[in-house]
Formats: C-alpha cells, structure tokens, sequence
C-alpha cells in the first residue's frame, strides 16, 4: 500500500471519500418532505425478519405513478429496509451519460454517521477515518458537487467545485503536462478528478440482476488520473465501489461500498432529463436495459392515462 507520510492528507481523506465516492455529505433537510406513499412488505430487525426479493417484486411491483411518488429528498424519509425494498424493485436502465448532482442520504431512523471508523478498521484507513472526525460533512458538502458521465468511454469522473482546501494541504498534484480537466456548471468552474470504471455487474444487495458498477479500485490505470487525490478511492486507498439503479429517466438510486461493506445510500439526478422524459415513461414504463435484467421479469405497470 502506498505509504501516507504527512498527517494533513489524513485531515482529508474520508472527507474526499464522502465528496466522490460516497457522492457527497449534503444530507437533506427535514423541510416537511413526506415519505413516499407506495407498498412494502413487513419486515423486522435481523437477516431472518427481511423478505425476500422475488416474493416481494411479485407481490408489490412499482407503477410508474408509485415511482414518480419517489424524489431525491423524500426518499430520505423511509428507513432503511425500505430504501431496500425500492432498489431491489428498480432495474438498472440504461447508464447515465453527462452531468448528475448527488446527495448523500442517511435514512429515517438512521443515525446520521457514516460508521467508516467501524468498516475501516485498524492500520492506515481507520487513521484517515478517525482524524477527519466530526469535520466530514461539512467538508465533504463543500468539496463534492456532483458526477459525471462518458457513457460510450464507459468512465466516470467527479466534479469537485473548491480546490483551496486541497491545495492547501497538498493534496492536488500539479501538472502541466496533465493539466486539470474542468467543466463548467451553471456559470461555476468544476474540476474533474476521481475517475471510475462503468460497467454492469452483480448487486451486492440484490443478485438477481444486474446494476451499474461505478468502480474505483483501477482508477490509475484510467485516463487523467493523478496520484493526489485520485488514490484514496482506489484500490492503495478505500477501494470504492458504488453501484446504482434507475427509479426513473433522469434519477438513480445508489449504494455504495468500501471494501465490499456497505457504507451509505446517495442519489443521482438530473433536473433536465427527468422533466424531458417524464410523459413518455409514464405512459409505457419502458426504457433501454444496458445491463441485464434477470430471469425474474420486472413487473411494472404503466400509470393509468398516462398520469
């Protein structure tokens, strides 16, 4: 593993986890956003009191009319085997291409940590997780503002709007040969780092099918990778794996990991598409599957009239 040899780059490094891999710490607000009303099954604390996926999907698909009761800041309001129970319902839809915001959500009932110290253990990752300490979601919403999408180069990489505090602390390597990539976001500067392999492969919540993969264990092998700070979310840092699934043109459900444990619930929209799209799904429910969508049919109706 690569050797860490000054304590400012621990400062920051689960904060940049929570800015690119975990997409972001702007929890949402309680602003009155009620829970979605749509069926679930019963369920109770411990592995044996969940139901199981395909009698679920079976007994209560989603409408399209029950998915367009889901938003990115009301999904916040259920608990967390109800955020289950929605994303083992979804399909993965066809991968994102361009520009998504994100939001890192904890769930209603949820303690509002991240728990990474717990997933992290000992050694060099549980010293970066411990030092950022209570400092991660400020720093994190500050840092993160959103993904971006190379559908047909099957990559991704992170928009990062603040780099002082980066550069302050030695964390951005600088480069004229490799000059940063930016990307302009509503009249604002992004920079783009933490680039991330997409492909469909197997839910580590729900194996009857696919996902989309955003991964970032090869992120040095992949185009405009620096070592700093491209390297924590790698396989030498947490070695991230996200994956999401589609609730509707435009906005994904996303869970995402470090080695393997699961650390936190996020999402990812685009106001632009989802408006753009919203009639058409409606009516029939029906978009390209990129990744495969198992042998158990999703059943899902579309809404009546198309409303």
């Amino acid at each position: 593993m690569t050797r860490i040899s000054h304590w400012p780059f621990g400062a920051l490094a689960v904060c940049m986890l929570a800015a690119m891999a975990v997409t972001g710490c702007g929890l949402f607000d309680d602003d009155g956003e009620r829970a979605p009303e749509i069926a679930f099954a019963p369920h109770a604390e411990g592995y044996a009191g969940k139901p199981d996926f395909a009698w679920l999907e079976h007994r209560h698909p989603l409408s399209t009319a029950d998915l367009y009761k889901i938003t990115p800041q009301n999904i916040a309001q259920l608990d967390q085997e109800q955020v289950d129970q929605i994303y083992a319902r979804l399909s993965a839809g066809p991968i994102p291409d361009g520009a998504f915001d994100g939001d890192l959500f904890f769930p209603r009932g949820g303690s509002g940590k991240l728990r990474l110290s717990e997933i992290a253990g000992g050694g060099l990752k549980g010293l970066l997780v411990n030092v950022a300490g209570g400092k991660l979601d400020l720093v994190g919403e500050m840092l993160w503002k959103g993904k971006v999408f190379y559908r047909d180069e099957r990559l991704l990489r992170n928009r990062i709007e603040d780099l002082t505090t980066l550069r302050k602390l030695g964390l951005v390597e600088e480069s004229a040969d490799t000059p940063l990539q930016k990307l302009n976001v509503g009249g604002k500067d992004q920079w783009l780092l933490f680039p991330a392999k997409l492909y469909c492969g197997q839910s580590l919540l729900d194996g009857r099918r696919e996902s989309i993969i955003i991964d970032y264990a090869f992120t040095d092998e992949l185009p405009g990778y620096r070592r700093m700070p491209d390297l924590l979310a790698g396989r030498n840092g947490f070695a991230i794996r996200d994956e999401i699934r589609m609730v509707y043109p435009g906005f994904y459900l996303g869970r995402a990991y470090m080695d393997r444990a699961f650390v936190v619930n996020f999402v990812l929209h685009n106001a632009q598409m989802i408006a753009a799209s919203r009639e058409a799904f409606l009516k029939t429910g029906q978009v390209d599957q990129d990744c495969w969508s198992g042998t158990q049919q999703r059943l899902i109706a579309a809404a009546a009239g198309g409303g």
